[in-house]
């Protein structure tokens, strides 16, 4: 993967912005999130292809022709071309949003390889820990010689599930979400892309910091592991966030966020806590996060997972708690609650998370000074 010159990366950028209404889009993925801003990108006006590796999941939307959007955003969706095949769904397009698990990135990457073109701009929505950088590590392994705009966003733009086969409900959408590209210095141009579009990305510093603000690394495996017993035997049938969490219980969350800001600021970077972003976000403020969390209209009636074998646990453990743990240990910060919260849920899914996640040999920043990693992830 290569790197626009900046008068040549500026040049394709306004051409994009010149044209924005008339933006190509594919959105990657058929999931909750997928089918929610497929449908809502079609009800703007733009053109839109939808991937996914499964046809199972393409049957309603090849059938009735879109999607139907109900909630926030009401509507139908036409979708121009819904498609197993990547080569068809993202050659004609100018944005690709990823929108799948993090643990479907790398396959993602390697099956757009191949026939990205030159001024292309790939969305992870989001990246979770680490997803750009992982992004454009395959793509130099794979030996791509386009140059793409690469970028993440720091959480997703929906609440959103999915009602049928052609059908999703929007719950919500967040007010803003802020979207750093790798380098950063195409942040200002790609926002002025995506605008159009989506107005609630907000600049990001950086990939770095779109990574480490994940709250979901935070508030999601600990209370999944540790409401087991609750989860298992009412399949999930209470409030995963007030009732789930206890007093006590919030003193490990806060632990872990403690961790997590120390990982960056070893890096030179300031992130929110967890209680920061709920006041940011939600307007909920407390003393502490056990407070602040309950304070959170945003959270009530959200249900537990039905069993501990969730994404809670299978994607924000491997793709935002080992990232977290590797980083730390590479720059010598410890992380002693991240990783016992690692080890648990090897234990209870019988899994090797250690493994399965990213790490910093599958970033590409392994061996890198902290210098060396601003300069990656910068530009400068």
């Amino acid at each position: 993967m290569k790197i626009f010159e900046e008068k040549q990366g500026n040049q394709f950028l306004n051409q994009l912005k010149i044209r924005s209404k008339d933006i190509k889009f594919c959105v990657l993925g058929a999931g909750n999130g997928g089918m929610a801003m497929a449908g809502h990108l079609a009800i703007m006006g733009f053109r839109v292809n939808l991937y996914n590796r499964s046809q199972e999941k393409l049957r309603g939307v090849k059938w009735h022709g879109g999607i139907q959007i109900t909630g926030e955003i009401k509507g139908f969706g036409e979708i121009a071309l819904a498609t197993t095949d990547i080569e068809k769904a993202i050659s004609e397009v100018d944005i690709l949003m990823v929108v799948v698990p993090a643990a479907a990135h790398a396959y993602i990457a390697e099956k757009c390889a191949p026939y990205v073109k030159d001024g292309q701009v790939i969305i992870l929505n989001p990246g979770r820990t680490g997803g750009a950088l992982e992004f454009r590590k395959i793509f130099i392994d794979k030996g791509v010689d386009k140059k793409i705009f690469l970028a993440e966003a720091q959480t997703f733009l929906y609440a959103s599930r999915l009602t049928s086969s052609a059908s999703a409900h929007i719950f919500r959408i967040k007010k803003e979400v802020p979207l750093a590209t790798l380098p950063s210095y195409w942040i200002p141009g790609v926002l002025s892309v995506i605008h159009e579009a989506f107005p609630q990305f907000v600049p990001g510093d950086n990939v770095l910091k779109t990574s480490l603000d994940n709250i979901g690394a935070v508030f999601h495996p600990a209370l999944t592991i540790f409401n087991t017993s609750w989860i298992e035997k009412t399949k999930g049938n209470f409030d995963f966030y007030h009732d789930g969490l206890s007093k006590s219980l919030s003193l490990l969350l806060e632990e872990i966020d403690r961790e997590r800001v120390c990982v960056a600021a070893a890096l030179g970077i300031k992130i929110n806590s967890a209680r920061e972003w709920l006041y940011q976000v939600y307007n909920s403020y407390g003393e502490t996060l056990y407070e602040a969390i309950q304070r959170s209209s945003g959270y009530r009636g959200i249900k537990a997972p039905q069993q501990i074998d969730h994404r809670y646990v299978w994607e924000d453990v491997p793709y935002s708690l080992v990232p977290i743990s590797s980083i730390g240990k590479m720059l010598g910060i410890k992380t002693p609650t991240i990783d016992a919260v690692i080890h648990i849920s090897n234990i209870l899914l019988k899994k090797n998370f250690w493994n399965e996640g990213r790490t910093v040999e599958k970033i590409g920043i392994a061996g890198l000074s902290v210098k060396e990693i601003m300069q990656l992830v910068t530009g400068s």
